[in-house]
């Protein structure tokens, strides 16, 4: 008898962004899981390079010059030689959510040998509640098994809409270079089955290699800055993102959680080169974080955009201080805004435009 496969989650709601420099020979070990959703590709370095992507996606693939012609003169906020040039996918997508993946991560298996679909755990993360202002200690209350403790206040139990979801990784650790460097051999094995809600006031470090987030809600404020070529700093893009997003979710009242899903990330980075990259960033750091600590947006801060103008704003009051680089970046959060406007005009979008045709 012939088994009638479920329609996958979201199908066409969902986006699947991948930065890239390479074939992606990495899609077949996904196909199972990603073949039925649109991919945006977005390939960074050399624009006359052929990229080769597996028979049977469904895909539009922009190189430099598509993100020069589509952009004009707002291209400058998009990173060059960097995976930060993935938020153009997010700015050109169509749809209500988007899920992004790194090529050098491959699906991971949970403790029973099974294949984990990473997409289908991020859908389910984003389409539950979240429950930012009170911790329940049994982590996520909504997931089959689990409930709200004693002691919950029930005028809470509803929870707030989640706009983030952040993945996790088995085998290679995200680490940063001077943690590399002293610790070369070490590798994630522990499979924590575990989701949360981060806190209400609490800031942490976003990975955007296994990520989802409702572009609808928090779209605007996945930017991920000025990075890599001609850039003093690499390696903080998603972290930029995942520090300005919290303050909006924060502010507006949304849920940001970690935990599960698990992929498998495959290769480690060389720590020289990363050091490189980030040595500015590791001093930087203990400026930005009470900065990210101390933003307040004030009342009339009610989407996105404002919140993140606004907070433009303090970085070059606050930051520009520290070093010009940031003057720049407060300059690109305001070209990334007016940039995703143009191509984003009216404030619900999704399905109303069909994507690009793949290429």
């Amino acid at each position: 008898m012939a088994t009638v496969s479920p329609t996958p989650l979201l199908k066409d709601e969902l986006d699947i962004v991948i930065p890239t420099i390479r074939n992606l020979d990495f899609l077949e070990m996904w196909r199972p899981f990603f073949q039925p959703y649109h991919l945006i590709i977005v390939q960074d370095g050399d624009p006359t390079k052929t990229i080769k992507v597996p028979e049977g996606f469904d895909y539009e693939l922009y190189n430099r010059n598509d993100i020069n012609r589509i952009l004009g003169p707002k291209a400058s906020c998009i990173s060059f030689k960097d995976s930060a040039c993935r938020c153009f996918g997010y700015m050109v997508s169509k749809k209500k959510y988007i899920y992004t993946i790194d090529d050098d991560c491959f699906v991971a298996k949970d403790p029973s040998g099974k294949d984990i679909n990473a997409l289908e755990q991020h859908i389910q993360n984003l389409l539950s509640p979240s429950t930012p202002f009170f911790f329940n200690t049994l982590y996520d209350p909504y997931r089959s098994g689990a409930d709200f403790v004693r002691g919950y206040p029930f005028s809470l139990r509803e929870g707030v809409p989640t706009a983030v979801s952040h993945g996790l990784w088995l085998n290679i650790p995200d680490y940063d270079a001077p943690t590399q460097l002293v610790k070369p051999l070490e590798r994630n094995t522990r499979y924590v089955d575990a989701i949360m809600t981060i806190p209400k006031g609490t800031l942490f470090p976003m990975c955007g290699m296994n990520l989802a987030f409702n572009r609808e809600l928090i779209g605007p404020a996945m930017y991920f800055g000025l990075m890599g070529d001609g850039q003093p700093i690499g390696r903080y893009d998603d972290m930029w993102a995942g520090w300005c997003t919290k303050v909006i979710c924060d502010h507006l009242g949304w849920g940001v959680k970690t935990g599960l899903p698990y992929i498998w990330h495959s290769k480690a980075s060389n720590p020289f080169v990363n050091l490189k990259k980030e040595y500015k960033g590791i001093y930087w750091q203990e400026e930005l974080i009470p900065f990210f600590q101390s933003v307040a947006l004030p009342k009339d801060c009610t989407t996105v955009q404002k919140c993140y103008i606004e907070i433009s704003k303090q970085v070059k009051a606050k930051l520009g201080k520290v070093d010009d680089y940031f003057n720049k970046l407060a300059d690109a959060m305001v070209t990334w805004i007016e940039a995703w406007d143009e191509l984003n005009p009216s404030g619900n979008i999704s399905a109303k435009i069909p994507n690009g045709a793949s290429k």
